[in-house]
C-alpha cells in the first residue's frame, strides 16, 4: 500500500517527537499497523516490537552461513538433519523460516541489448490462448507467432494444436505472407526443434532440418534459461494477448485467422517500431525486405501421415473421428495423407477416399458410394443400416428396440415400422413419442404412431400425405376410359340378319 508523503512525515512526528507506540499512530491515522512498522524501517529504525529473545538456532548460525556459503542450493530439510545431529532441537518449520532468512541470493544478472541486422534473424514460438469447442470436442488454441528481429514484423496463424505438421504450416505461412525467408530463426527448446540437448551438443528434429534445407535458413535454438535471447516473439506474443486477443469475437478457427491476418497487416505493422522510434514497423519491414532470402519455387509438403488399421466396420479411425473406405479394404493397414481441410485414406499409391477434416469428436464422415457397394453386396445390411440410421435420427429409439427384445417382438418389423414414421413425421416429433411410450412402458410401434397422432391433432396440422390413402387404395381410383358402344351395336346388327 502506497500512502502520501504527508502522512510519512506525521508517521515519524508523532514517533519521535510524541512517542506514540505503533499501535496509537495507526488508530490515530486510520492505517494498518503493518504499514507503520513499514514506514519507521524504511527510515532506518528497528521494526517495533518485543526485543529479540535467544533462539536455539543462534548457536548454529555461523556453521549455518558456512554451509550455505558452500554450498547456496542445499535443501533446508537436508541442513536441518545436519544441524540436528550437532545437537539442534528446534521444530523444522521454525528452522526453514530462518534458513530462508539466512540463504544467500544469487546476485541480479544484466544483460545486454540484442540488436539484428536487417533480414539476419526471425524467433517463433508458440502461445497458448486457451480451448476451443469444436462439436463434442474440446481443442488447445494454439497460436504460432513469428517475428522478424529488425523491423518487428509479425505473423500469427492460430492452430488447434502443436504438432509438428502445424509448426511447419506456420513456418510456410510466415514465408508467403512475408514473400521471403530470414537467414536464421531461433527457437526456445521446443520438442518441434530440439530432441535432445546435452550441453553445447544439440540433436535437431530431422523434420525440421530438411524443412530448413528446403527453405535454405539456418535454424538456431536459444540457450538453456535464457529467454531474454528470443526477448522480441515473447513480447510480440504478449502484445497478440493485449491487443489483438483480448475481447476478440469469432464464429470459427477460419474466420480468427482472417481478423489475425488483418490485423497483422493493418494495426500491427502500423505502430512505432520498438527501437527505431522514426519509424513504423510497416517502413522499417520495406527497409528489411531486399535483404531477406528469396523463397524457393515449390513449397515444402506438408501433410500428416498416420498408418491406421479397418476393423470389421469400414471405417478408420483418425484424429477422434471416423472416416468410411471401400468394404473390400476392412482388416488392412491403410495410410491416412490429413491436411487442415481434407484427409485421404491411401492404400500404397491408390487412393481409397477423400473426406473433408472434422475437427470434432466422435463423428462418422461417410462417402455414400462405400455404404450403398456394402449394402448392396450384403442385404442382411439394409436392416443394420436402417437401425442405425433410426437410432441416430431418434435416439430414444435404441431404448424401445432393446425393451422390445426383452419382450420377444420381431425388431425387423419394428425398425421398418418406426422407419416408416420417420418418414412421414420427421426426427423430432418421433424421438418425442417414443420417449412417451417408453415412460408408459409400452414399447411397441403402435404406441409411438398413436402419439404422434395425438400430437398431430393437438397441433391442429393436416395427416401426412403419406397417410391420406395407402398405395393399393390409391390404384383403385384411377380413372378408367369407357369403350365405344358402337362395336356392339354393330354386333347385334349382324346378329339380326343372321335366319
Amino acid at each position: 500500500m502506497t500512502i502520501p508523503t504527508d502522512i510519512e512525515a506525521q508517521i515519524l512526528r508523532f514517533y519521535h517527537v510524541e512517542k506514540w507506540r505503533v499501535g496509537t499512530i495507526a488508530q490515530q491515522l486510520c492505517i494498518h499497523p503493518d504499514t507503520v512498522a513499514r514506514v519507521l524501517a524504511q527510515a532506518g529504525l528497528p521494526r517495533p516490537g518485543k526485543p529479540d529473545r535467544p533462539s536455539k538456532i543462534d548457536p548454529y548460525l555461523p556453521f549455518i552461513h558456512e554451509t550455505l556459503a558452500k554450498f547456496p542450493t542445499l535443501t533446508a530439510s537436508r541442513l536441518f538433519a545436519m544441524v540436528q545431529d550437532r545437537g539442534y532441537r528446534g521444530g523444522p518449520s521454525q528452522f526453514r523460516h530462518v534458513i530462508a532468512c539466512h540463504r544467500p541470493r544469487p546476485p541480479a544478472e544484466a544483460f545486454l541489448r540484442l540488436c539484428s541486422l536487417p533480414g539476419e534473424q526471425a524467433q517463433v514460438d508458440w502461445g497458448h490462448f486457451g480451448h476451443l469447442v469444436i462439436g463434442r470436442a474440446r481443442r488447445s488454441l494454439m497460436a504460432f507467432v513469428a517475428v522478424l528481429s529488425f523491423s518487428r514484423q509479425i505473423f500469427l496463424r492460430f492452430f488447434l494444436d502443436a504438432r509438428m505438421e502445424n509448426f511447419l504450416r506456420g513456418h510456410i505461412g510466415a514465408f508467403t505472407a512475408w514473400n521471403a525467408v530470414p537467414r536464421v530463426i531461433l527457437y526456445d527448446n521446443l520438442k518441434s526443434a530440439v530432441l535432445e540437448r546435452r550441453g553445447e551438443a544439440i540433436r535437431f528434429h530431422p523434420t525440421l532440418l530438411a524443412f530448413a534445407g528446403h527453405y535454405r535458413f539456418d535454424p538456431r535454438p536459444v540457450a538453456v534459461a535464457r529467454g531474454n535471447e528470443k526477448g522480441r516473439v515473447e513480447r510480440a506474443i504478449r502484445y497478440v494477448r493485449d491487443n489483438f486477443f483480448a475481447a476478440r469475437k469469432f464464429t470459427d478457427l477460419a474466420d480468427l485467422n482472417r481478423q489475425a491476418d488483418a490485423w497483422c497487416q493493418g494495426a500491427a505493422a502500423d505502430r512505432r517500431c520498438p527501437g527505431q522510434d522514426t519509424v513504423t514497423v510497416r517502413e522499417a519491414f520495406i527497409q528489411e525486405l531486399p535483404v531477406l532470402l528469396r523463397l524457393p519455387d515449390n513449397p515444402y509438403p506438408v501433410l500428416e501421415r498416420v498408418a491406421v488399421s479397418a476393423g470389421k466396420t469400414p471405417y478408420v479411425r483418425f484424429d477422434l473421428n471416423d472416416y468410411s473406405v471401400p468394404h473390400t479394404h476392412v482388416r488392412r493397414t491403410l495410410t491416412i495423407l490429413a491436411g487442415i481441410d481434407r484427409v485421404r485414406i491411401v492404400d500404397g499409391e491408390r487412393v481409397l477416399a477423400d473426406h473433408p477434416r472434422s475437427h470434432g469428436k466422435g463423428e462418422q464422415l461417410e462417402d455414400p458410394a462405400h455404404i450403398q457397394a456394402l449394402v448392396e453386396q450384403k442385404r442382411a445390411a439394409r436392416r443394420h443400416r436402417a437401425t442405425d440410421h433410426l437410432t441416430r435420427a431418434a435416439p430414444a429409439s435404441q431404448a424401445l428396440l432393446a425393451a422390445a427384445a426383452d419382450r420377444g417382438d420381431n425388431i425387423g418389423a419394428i425398425t421398418a415400422t418406426l422407419m416408416q414414421l420417420l418418414r412421414r413425421y420427421g426426427a423430432a416429433p418421433l424421438n418425442a413419442a417414443i420417449t412417451e411410450a417408453l415412460a408408459c412402458e409400452v414399447p411397441h410401434p403402435n404406441a409411438v404412431r398413436l402419439a404422434l397422432e395425438r400430437h398431430r391433432e393437438e397441433r391442429q396440422q393436416p395427416p401426412p400425405i403419406s397417410m391420406i390413402l395407402p398405395a393399393h387404395v390409391r390404384d383403385r381410383d384411377v380413372a378408367v376410359t369407357p369403350h365405344a358402344l358402337d362395336t356392339y351395336d354393330q354386333l347385334k346388327g349382324h346378329s339380326n340378319d343372321e335366319p
